[in-house]
């Protein structure tokens, strides 16, 4: 099998040779020539090293003509044992042969070694080490790039090893002695001054080879890990871009080492420094080294993902799921309870229906308190369970501190796992986690009934348990949709619904709209046509004081409502009227002014401040209709021909990590399919202000 790759071998061993005697006798190998232009090797930029080295890369040898894993095996053990007798003969250090383990290559390989070593020396031809690297790299322009590593490194093995191995026998083997004279291995080790005088050299050299050696292995690792995960782990990609320049500095670094050879077991004293060298193949392994733990960790979160799929696809138990969904493999950890802030076993939560509150440690106490009264209402029901899961990709010390502040702020169970949890992937791929909290609900047999219930929490509280799909869409389409977001933000806001009044809410970006709004629909109130029908109109400013002043956290949270109140309807197959107002108006969010009139709680009319605007000012026109029909169907049919009038653009803004949403949208006012923008916005806060508009 690796008959055909012998005079490869052979001609990168005489390259190899040849130029380090030449760097030797001519030119320093850190001096460079490329076209006659001199080029600084140790500056020379990625794209730079790409451009000199991708014309001698085909590619277009027979994969398996070459036995890249037994070579590279068989260089390993040649390698690593040559470096111990380095470490014994020039440091003192004794190390057992069986420390070193060794990989075997396959029993029909053929070893290159009998032909290496009939190549004889040809004259020299390289003048530069950049030059001598890029003719090994077209000899070896057929093979792929760990191949060409590991064939140079072959070539330079043989005449390391077998040095090294002369210098272990040449005192007890006569025919080792004389082979020895001839590799001029008595120059370094007969002679204890010559020794000690160039025992850093040595050890200098023995460290780069071992580095050099290290950096193939991670190649090697990495084209492995390639063939199996290469489509399903993003980091092996940018990794295998990158091998191409690894592949070489590991070969100039190579001649680098030859040429130092050369001068140590000659007579002349030149100087050769390898640290830049060795610099460079340190920051190559470092870097690899941060890409294979990183490419593992990729393969780790496949294999828990691809492992929850199944499970999610088979399991009828939910306590399997919930390990799995945490904990990798053999890692099983209590979890915190926290209503007596005591460890339980996980196995607690056998058979029960499990909220899971999936959250950063960014989140407000104010979307911890939405889960609270929750709590209080199913604690008694011995079948509901909350579990928080952080979700932390790095802990540090400051984010440990900051979850044990979380922590007890909460009265349910809470997992302490300071890694990032199995499941990572599979909550924000299956489960479409981006950042914001989510609540998803697991009944007792493992099986999701629904993917967040938080934005139905957040409206509805216990009114939408067991918070299942079904129940949640049942409640969702009521006309009187504005009466759980508007109940909270003042007092008088109940009464007036529950006299059945009409309301106008109102608010908007531009405060002259709203001081004109304001004055405007004040003439309706005190209208006497209306007060003689016993029409009673309110006025309330969403964040809005009398003086023009605002409540951000008014504005916040009614915004916050029509937001989650949305993402409860965003998935419904048919546009109903309710979620085509409630779409209306989420898309009045950012306008210069927008209002709603309600009948209590029943919502009449949403619209964009204009439209609003123009048939309030209007209503002269369209009064005496009030005889006729009540007032909302007046205002509601005047605003539709107002609308069919005037159009304004309508804009939906919905940030990145509001979890799945559509790929199309249909627009609220016209049902056309939206043209989907990309936009930034930074408030230049952190935390919960980051929502204040």
């Amino acid at each position: 099998m690796f008959s055909t790759a012998l005079g490869v071998v052979g001609q990168v061993t005489s390259t190899v040779t040849t130029s380090a005697q030449h760097l030797i006798d001519g030119e320093p190998i850190d001096q460079h020539l490329i076209d006659g232009k001199p080029i600084n090797l140790f500056t020379m930029s990625d794209s730079n090293v790409l451009e000199h080295i991708s014309a001698t890369h085909t590619h277009s040898h027979p994969d398996n003509s070459l036995d890249v894993d037994s070579l590279f095996y068989t260089v390993q053990n040649i390698i690593k044992r040559s470096a111990q007798i380095v470490d014994s003969t020039v440091q003192g250090t004794q190390v057992h042969v069986e420390t070193i383990e060794e990989k075997p290559p396959k029993s029909n390989f053929s070893s290159p070694l009998c032909t290496l070593r009939t190549i004889g020396c040809e004259p020299p031809g390289e003048e530069i080490a950049l030059k001598s690297t890029l003719s090994i790299l077209n000899n070896l322009s057929d093979y792929s790039w760990d191949a060409k590593a590991v064939l140079t490194l072959a070539a330079f093995a043989l005449e390391y090893g077998e040095f090294w191995h002369l210098v272990q026998l040449q005192q007890s083997d006569q025919l080792a002695k004389s082979l020895a004279i001839l590799k001029r291995v008595p120059i370094i080790t007969l002679n204890p001054a010559n020794l000690q005088k160039r025992r850093h050299a040595i050890v200098e050299l023995n460290g780069l080879i071992k580095t050099t050696l290290q950096v193939v292995e991670n190649i090697f690792e990495l084209q492995d890990l390639s063939t199996r995960y290469f489509k399903d782990v993003a980091g092996l990609a940018t990794a295998l871009q990158e091998i191409p320049v690894d592949v070489f500095w590991v070969i100039i670094s190579i001649v680098a080492c030859a040429t130092k050879i050369t001068i140590l077991t000659s007579d002349e004293d030149k100087h050769h420094d390898l640290t830049p060298y060795a610099e460079k193949i340190h920051h190559i392994f470092s870097k690899l080294k941060i890409q294979l733990v990183k490419c593992k960790k990729q393969i780790e979160e496949l294999h828990n993902f691809t492992r929850l799929c199944i499970l999610f696809r088979s399991c009828t138990a939910i306590l399997p799921i919930l390990k799995a969904l945490v904990f990798p493999k053999d890692d099983l950890q209590p979890i915190i309870d926290g209503s007596t802030n005591t460890t339980v076993a996980i196995d607690i939560l056998r058979r029960k229906n499990v909220l899971l509150f999936i959250f950063r440690l960014d989140i407000s106490e104010e979307d911890i308190n939405i889960l609270k009264p929750i709590h209080e209402g199913i604690k008694n029901n011995n079948l509901y369970n909350i579990v928080w899961i952080p979700i932390v990709e790095q802990w540090t010390e400051e984010l440990k501190k900051k979850f044990e502040i979380l922590r007890s702020k909460m009265p349910w169970y809470v997992v302490q796992y300071f890694s990032p949890i199995a499941g990572l992937r599979f909550i924000k791929q299956e489960w479409n986690f981006k950042g914001k909290p989510i609540v998803v609900v697991l009944n007792a047999h493992g099986r999701p009934i629904n993917l967040n219930a938080l934005d139905a929490i957040r409206i509805y509280g216990m009114k939408a348990f067991p918070f299942d799909t079904i129940t949640i869409d049942g409640i969702t389409v009521h006309p009187n949709w504005i009466e759980p977001i508007v109940n909270n933000i003042d007092p008088t806001i109940p009464i007036w619904i529950k006299e059945e009044k009409y309301i106008f809410f109102y608010g908007g970006k531009d405060n002259d709209w709203i001081q004109q709004f304001r004055k405007s629909a004040q003439t309706l109130v005190v209208d006497p046509v209306l007060k003689d029908a016993k029409i009673n109109i309110e006025l309330f400013g969403v964040g809005k004081g009398s003086k023009g002043g605002e409540d951000l956290g008014i504005i916040e949270r009614f915004w916050k409502g029509i937001d989650s109140l949305f993402f409860t309807q965003i998935h419904h197959q048919h546009v109903d009227s309710v979620s085509k107002e409630v779409q209306k108006l989420l898309s009045y969010k950012n306008e210069s002014g927008w209002a709603l009139l309600s009948k209590g709680s029943k919502v009449v009319v949403t619209g964009h401040g204009f439209t609003i605007l123009r048939v309030v000012d209007e209503f002269e026109k369209w009064k005496g209709l009030i005889k006729e029909k009540a007032f909302e169907t007046a205002f509601k049919e005047y605003h539709n021909n107002v609308l069919s009038i005037i159009r304004h653009c309508s804009r939906l803004d919905i940030p990145n990590d509001a979890g799945k949403v559509p790929e199309t949208m249909p627009c609220p006012e016209c049902h056309r399919v939206m043209k989907t923008y990309t936009s930034y916005k930074c408030c230049h806060v952190d935390g919960p202000l980051e929502a204040h508009h």
